[in-house]
């Protein structure tokens, strides 16, 4: 399935519509039932029905029926999300309603560059597949975790994770101006979540994650994950791609390959990526995947700009 799937009508639709953002989440939005809507939507159904033939496992089912435990293991969550996101893509296109531009968080970002076309849904599937089972590989060789620091600026944050030295620990992702998820070594993380309370944050929260995602633990499987990404061909993308690593366009195949390895270790920068697409005059950013946790983060970050959350069809109007 190809980006003509997720792009129609382009560009005659996009000169008379808002000029749209989509966003696309990643691992942790995740939720049962978060597919139960696509039965009635054949252009969704064949999305899981070609996902469910490339990884050789029941994706649909998963995503319609499966448990939280079933959803929770990287190497299905991973694909389960990238596959109902593409989904809800793929019917939003067939309404005429395509987007403008594409950005992702982490994981999402290979659903935008699959729905802006740089690679097809065969290739973004498999890809995602190997890089969760490579997370999980990892998360077992190293005792690490991820942590939620609510209430302190990122800076001060930042400035708290240099003065652990139990381990290694430092910022994942930047989700909001006073929201910041570190992650590392288990000891050097509960060592920042102390100095994290006795700085004055108003909650710190220990997230239920496999592992130390966006951290150098990560490091061990980049160049495994590089070697993945070398058997595919990319192709430069059909709408402008909003790199949450950078929160800059990336528009080059080589340069993507090397983000795409990089994000293993590097932090989401979404704070920078909001508000760069507020400044280049978005007047619309639309989640598309389970649940509506980056809308939640947009509309804190940039409250003038319109953010909506699609988990179903029924949402898209």
């Amino acid at each position: 399935m190809t980006a003509d799937v997720f792009i129609r009508e382009q560009p005659d639709q996009l000169a008379t519509g808002p000029k749209t953002l989509a966003l696309f989440p990643g691992q942790g939005s995740q939720r049962p039932g978060m597919a139960a809507w696509i039965t009635d939507y054949p252009v969704a159904e064949e999305v899981f029905r070609r996902a469910d033939d490339i990884l050789g496992i029941p994706l649909t089912q998963l995503c319609v029926d499966g448990t939280a435990e079933q959803l929770r293991a990287t190497d299905v969550a991973q694909p389960a999300i990238v596959a109902t996101s593409l989904a809800l893509s793929a019917v939003r296109a067939q309404r005429g309603l395509p987007p403008a531009a594409v950005a992702g968080h982490s994981l999402g970002e290979f659903t935008a560059l699959a729905v802006a076309g740089v690679f097809d849904e065969d290739t973004v599937l498999q890809l995602v597949r190997r890089r969760g089972e490579l997370m999980a590989e990892v998360s077992r060789r190293y005792d690490g975790a991820m942590s939620a620091v609510i209430g302190l600026p990122a800076e001060q944050v930042d400035a708290l994770c240099a003065r652990v030295t139990s381990g290694v620990v430092g910022v994942a992702n930047y989700n909001q101006p006073t929201q910041t998820v570190v992650s590392g070594a288990a000891t050097a993380v509960a060592d920042l979540e102390d100095l994290a309370r006795s700085a004055g944050a108003a909650k710190v929260v220990r997230l239920k994650v496999a592992g130390a995602f966006h951290s150098p633990l990560m490091a061990d499987i980049a160049a495994e994950f590089g070697a993945e990404l070398d058997r595919y061909t990319l192709r430069p993308p059909l709408v402008p791609v909003l790199s949450a690593v950078t929160a800059d366009y990336v528009t080059d195949p080589t340069e993507i390959r090397a983000l795409l390895r990089g994000q293993l270790l590097a932090p989401v920068r979404w704070v920078e990526t909001v508000q760069r697409a507020a400044s280049d005059g978005y007047d619309e950013l639309v989640e598309l995947g389970p649940g509506q946790v980056l809308t939640g983060f947009s509309r804190r970050i940039a409250p003038d700009v319109s953010s909506t959350a699609v988990s179903t069809p029924e949402e898209q109007g």
